[in-house]
């Protein structure tokens, strides 16, 4: 049975909880922040700025999604969980080949681009990680009770707290640039970050295999 831990707003200590949990789940590795720094390496902070913003509103409209469905998301989520997860990890793998295989331009001479604000956006329907994260702020942080005020207030600070723990990422990878002139040193620095990436995926995909198996009787 699901035990539900009911926080009430708008105590401090409630506030700090919260934010003291997003900073912890945005800002350990995980495939946004792989991402970004491979992105932050290849092309500089200023074009990783808009993935940041993506991955800002792909996460708060999961975030008021989870608290406004707070009942009904749960068993749409059992049923959709794994195939989520599939297609996720699926198109992480794909985006770790990609990295490997990645180069400053083709062969047609046309520049090599990062993903857009909207396709990290929408990465983020697909991501484990970030649902995961939203389905727990909605359990932790919401009740039955709660307002669509507190809602507002939660994604807000979701929001908030979650661009620096990003950004970090973004600005590490664009600082490494700078100790990656040789191609050779790039190039070896993108296969470790698309074994990571890789790795992280099977990670997941593993995990939510597991739990799919665990929940349903065959």
């Amino acid at each position: 049975m699901l035990r539900i831990v009911v926080f009430y707003f708008p105590t401090p200590m409630n506030y700090l909880a919260l934010i003291n949990y997003i900073i912890v789940m945005s800002v350990t590795p995980g495939p946004n922040n792989l991402i970004l720094a491979a992105t932050g390496v290849n092309f500089g902070l200023k074009r990783s700025l808009p993935m940041c913003v993506g991955i800002i509103i792909g996460s708060c409209s999961q975030c008021i999604l989870a608290l406004s469905t707070f009942h009904l998301l749960f068993n749409w989520v059992q049923e959709l969980r794994f195939p989520l997860a599939v297609l996720g990890c699926s198109y992480l793998l794909w985006l770790s080949w990609k990295l490997y295989r990645s180069t400053f331009s083709d062969d047609n001479g046309s520049v090599a681009k990062p993903m857009t604000l909207w396709q990290m956006a929408l990465f983020q329907w697909i991501n484990p990680k970030a649902w995961l994260m939203a389905i727990n702020i909605a359990i932790l942080f919401s009740s039955p009770n709660s307002h669509w005020t507190d809602y507002v207030v939660i994604t807000l600070l979701n929001g908030i707290a979650l661009f620096p723990c990003i950004f970090i990422w973004a600005a590490l990878g664009s600082k490494l640039k700078h100790f990656l002139h040789n191609p050779q040193q790039l190039q070896r620095f993108n296969t470790i970050m698309a074994l990571l990436m890789g790795i992280t995926a099977l990670w997941l995909l593993t995990d939510e295999t597991f739990f799919f198996f665990e929940t349903h009787t065959l």
